[in-house]
């Protein structure tokens, strides 16, 4: 039988081995939740299993709970008083679109990648990078976006503005690698997508980070290490 210095070890290096598990997988897994909260809910989740499913003596059970309340009700403290310790423990706003360019690196450390961040902006009803002006990963893991001016929602009835007929975006670049599926559901070939980047003085596929095609607005293109997107009418 498990000794109270046993549960107690087991119980704080379970907490910070599960913080930091949660780092390494990136926030995307824990969407709508703070890391923190996550980590919370799998543990109270795990002693209420072993309460009901495995022989432990009720004593122990009630131990084990009342000292995770005392650590969550010590972080909760410490995270009050703390804005360092609050980022720590429950990360903080990070930018991932700044002034209409992807924050590759950011993409990295957060384990997010270009097909996962074009599913977040399409939650949100965005369907092209360009409409993005800045993107914020939020520390539950969701992400608040702000448009750029042009593309600003408005009431076009009101305005009596004609609207334009709808595009698809569809990327034809990621991370220096061609999209071939989207090339082809396009009807393009990757000729032409070398002819569209040569016309932006683009000498090769690699140095292009990101790319999507848009029949009204042409090649959109963000190299890796350019800080300007070219945007071809």
């Amino acid at each position: 039988m498990p000794s109270f210095l046993d549960i107690s070890l087991e119980l704080i290096f379970g907490f910070i081995a599960l913080l930091i598990a949660v780092k390494i997988i990136g926030r995307r897994h824990v969407q709508q939740v703070t890391p923190f909260d996550f980590i919370s809910a799998i543990v109270m989740g795990e002693l209420l299993g072993n309460a009901i499913y495995d022989d432990t003596s009720i004593f122990f059970v009630i131990y084990a709970i009342a000292l995770w309340a005392l650590l969550l009700y010590t972080i909760e403290k410490l995270t009050q008083k703390s804005h360092k310790f609050r980022n720590v423990i429950e990360g903080s706003p990070i930018l991932i679109i700044k002034k209409g360019m992807i924050e590759f690196q950011v993409l990295k450390n957060e384990k997010l990648d270009f097909t996962e961040l074009l599913s977040l902006l399409r939650n949100k009803g965005i369907f092209s990078v360009r409409e993005v002006e800045y993107a914020i990963m939020e520390p539950s893991g969701i992400i608040t976006v702000i448009k750029k001016a042009p593309y600003d929602s408005v009431n076009k009835s009101d305005l009596d503005i004609q609207s334009a007929p709808s595009s698809i975006n569809l990327p034809v670049v990621l991370d220096g690698k061609i999209d071939f599926n989207n090339l082809k559901v396009l009807g393009f070939d990757e000729q032409w997508l070398i002819n569209q980047l040569l016309g932006q003085n683009i000498t090769g596929v690699t140095s292009v980070m990101y790319a999507e095609w848009n029949t009204l607005e042409g090649l959109y293109v963000q190299q890796k290490n350019d800080p300007i997107p070219h945007d071809a009418k």
